[in-house]
């Protein structure tokens, strides 16, 4: 599977039975480390396992929901339990429940802050706990350009994104010292499953906001994440560096 620098690490990846999530996994994967995938979809998850071992890739699969801090307690401990280490925690797990502030519901903002936000939580917590004893470790944070810009009818979305910037930028500064990085990496407009079902005058309207003139795709965010892993990124901690084809400048 090519060059291999992250042989011997071991990879968790929240949300990664689709999109962004199945493709820093499977970059990751191809690249050396072992990947626990987690999700609550079992299902997609077997595909993505299957997908990373069919490429000769290192992978496993573990029910995991970041909002509900048993089953974050569960998962890390099993991972810990099977591998004895975590050397990099991807928090990419997220959902959106959009609706004008008016109209929406406080189900709807609190489901969106449990997941997004205090889902971060839950993992890096957990995830910290190896990575000082080991006195190594690389967090990604998965937020969006949203955080930054705000958008109509996300203000739960953009908030929970714009609070993982914060969460970021202060956990790097208790971390620095002990030689675990954190980073959060903004997608802008990516391909994806909810893109495709936009329509292809919303796309097209949206690529002309966008200086590449393309949408970006779920490989171009895991690079970016594979960067921040990786050895060449030992120095860099606290950044927000945004994926989006120049769309915010």
């Amino acid at each position: 599977m090519g060059e291999r620098p992250l042989a011997g690490k071991v990879s968790l990846v929240t949300g990664a039975s689709r999109g962004i999530g199945r493709a820093i996994a499977r970059l990751l994967a191809a690249r050396g480390a072992t990947v626990v995938l987690g999700a609550r979809d079992q299902a997609r998850l077997a595909e993505s396992v299957a997908e990373i071992e069919s490429l000769g890739g290192l992978a496993s699969a573990v029910s995991l929901d970041v909002a509900d801090r048993a089953s974050v307690d569960a998962a890390f401990d099993g991972v810990l339990k099977q591998h004895g280490r975590i050397d990099h925690l991807v928090n990419n797990a997220g959902i959106t429940r959009d609706n004008l502030l008016l109209r929406m519901k406080r189900d709807e903002w609190e489901a969106v802050m449990a997941t997004n936000l205090t889902g971060v939580f839950h993992c890096t917590q957990s995830a910290l706990r190896p990575m000082l004893k080991q006195r190594s470790g690389r967090i990604v944070n998965l937020t969006s350009v949203v955080g930054i810009t705000g958008n109509a009818g996300q203000a739960n979305y953009s908030a929970s994104k714009a609070g993982i910037i914060g969460f970021t930028r202060s956990m790097s500064r208790e971390l620095a010292g002990r030689k675990v990085t954190i980073n959060a990496v903004c997608p802008g407009f990516i391909e994806s499953e909810m893109t495709k079902v936009l329509g292809e005058m919303i796309v097209e309207e949206a690529k002309k906001r966008i200086p590449a003139k393309r949408l970006g795709l779920p490989e171009d965010v895991a690079a970016c994440v594979l960067f921040l892993a990786s050895p060449a990124a030992c120095y860099v901690t606290g950044q927000v560096l945004t994926v989006d084809g120049g769309m915010t400048g």
